[in-house]
């Protein structure tokens, strides 16, 4: 196999500083600070129990993205623009380990990695030590992305990427998802399903012309994502975050007309609906209807014994 180059470990942040920095932005969120509010180094220790020298070092790392600003004789202070409510990708760079997992199983989707792999094999084709392999390869076998087979190989999950697939894939996720809205204890993340909504608007707003199927993929994974990861039972959403991964690989991906994913879209929005306003059975229901039309491939397919969406109209849209 080919090598590839790979990016030295100094390149990379430490896997502890990346979560501190994450941490300091969740206790920005909690406590409502807004662009330009003083981070206290002290403050910011206290609060995640840790001494001021990493708390330091994350918030360097946060400068470099652009998060934060210094000040030599103001400290630390949240960048002005910034918005902590609603980005959906993670703004930090991924440990060493997380970029070759995310390489490894991108190689996987285009086919160019074979169904087993060794970890010698992944070793030489990416230049990289055992360590740094076992710890990408034990990454991806939490998401349920590849198991561990006798020896030294690993066997990569099968991509819902065939029409019998895709069918399997909706007919597992109408057993499970309406089931992950229903059990006692779900808990929709208020500012992601926000961000989400502005964004399915303004795709919605395009022409046809212009409507990015690429883009409608990723937010279809979001608003699917943001109901596994609501779950309150942990099994429930483990698996469904791990097969939902599985649909957002590149080989994953299956074609659908215009009129499907402006009707999907809408369906979203009205799930959000009922889930905002605490409606959670009425939103199990409404996600049973959006994934047997999705199922169907078809536009009108809601005529097969369920009930036809109404398509609702927010300010933005008119």
């Amino acid at each position: 196999m080919q090598r590839t180059g790979s990016r030295t470990p100094s390149s990379r942040p430490r896997q502890n500083h990346l979560d501190l920095a994450r941490r300091i932005l969740d206790v920005a969120r909690e406590r409502g600070m807004g662009p330009g509010a003083h981070l206290p180094e002290q403050f910011l220790a206290t609060q995640c129990n840790v001494s001021r020298t990493p708390v330091r070092a994350a918030l360097k790392l946060l400068t470099k993205q652009g998060l934060v600003e210094h000040e030599t004789d103001q400290g630390y202070r949240l960048a002005n623009g910034v918005s902590l409510a609603g980005a959906f990708a993670e703004p930090l760079p991924d440990p060493e380990e997380a970029e070759l997992a995310a390489r490894i199983i991108r190689d996987r989707a285009a086919r160019r990695l074979d169904e087993t792999v060794t970890v010698g094999e992944v070793m030489r084709r990416y230049a990289s030590d055992r360590r740094t392999v076992l710890k990408a390869l034990g990454t991806l076998a939490e998401d349920g992305l590849v198991s561990r087979a006798p020896g030294q190989s690993w066997v990569f999950a099968k991509l819902p990427d065939s029409p019998e697939s895709q069918s399997d894939s909706l007919d597992f996720r109408l057993i499970l998802e309406p089931a992950a809205l229903t059990t006692p204890g779900f808990a929709l993340d208020q500012d992601r399903a926000a961000a989400l909504r502005r964004a399915m608007v303004t795709l919605l707003a395009e022409p046809d012309d212009r409507l990015d199927g690429n883009r409608f993929r990723r937010l279809d994974l979001e608003f699917h994502m943001l109901i596994a990861r609501g779950a309150s039972n942990r099994y429930v959403s483990g698996v469904l975050v791990a097969h939902h991964r599985l649909r957002g690989l590149p080989g994953a991906v299956v074609s659908s007309n215009v009129v499907r994913l402006r009707q999907a879209m809408h369906e979203h929005l009205q799930i959000l609906d009922h889930l905002e306003s605490g409606q959670v059975m009425v939103a199990a229901d409404l996600l049973r209807v959006h994934l047997r039309l999705s199922r169907s491939q078809r536009p009108r397919a809601a005529n097969r014994g369920v009930p036809p969406l109404a398509i609702r109209t927010t300010p933005h849209e008119r």
